[in-house]
């Protein structure tokens, strides 16, 4: 009896795209748009409290940072340390979203910095504005406080090595 046109077996090189196409559509579902700019415009990390530790030239900064994480597409993906001239000190790297931790606390690697510098501590936010939320700004002598800084400052910094993997959730 012939087969019908529905019943053939397709190859084996057609059943393995038809999979890999399927996988990348449900990774896509999974953790959001690549285009992160529209996942949530307007969402902004807050850092909320900083502690620091100081050996021998060497600070590890122990951060508190509140954001609207919603899986993947939109999350707080690194909280930094960055000089008052913008020179990145620091980055901490977060893998994923922490939709049912907030606010959340990590530290970071010590890194080396005289207790006198003033530094900002802030966060950035994957799918949403970048910058933009609340930081804190002190040193490791004086301690630090909620502060703010102009629109746009040290942005470029965004684009600097290390970057965050891809999200994990």
């Amino acid at each position: 009896m012939p087969r019908s046109l529905f019943c053939r077996r397709a190859a084996p090189a057609v059943v393995a795209r038809g999979l890999l196409l399927a996988a990348l559509m449900v990774g896509t579902a999974a953790c959001g748009s690549d285009d992160s700019t529209q996942a949530c415009p307007t969402a902004v990390a807050d850092i909320e409290a900083v502690a620091v530790a100081s050996e021998a030239g060497h600070a590890v900064f122990t951060v508190t940072v509140a954001s609207p994480d919603k899986g993947c597409s939109c999350y707080a993906d690194w909280w930094e340390v960055i000089g008052l001239d913008g020179t990145l000190i620091g980055r901490r790297l977060l893998a994923h979203a922490h939709d049912t931790e907030q606010p959340f606390t990590r530290a970071g690697e010590p890194w080396q910095l005289s207790e006198d510098l003033y530094v900002i501590v802030r966060a950035h936010m994957h799918g949403g504005t970048g910058y933009g939320g609340r930081v804190f700004k002190g040193s490791v002598r004086d301690g630090f406080q909620a502060s703010s800084v102009e629109a746009g400052f040290a942005n470029a910094a965004a684009s600097e090595q290390p970057q965050p993997p891809a999200c994990a959730n």
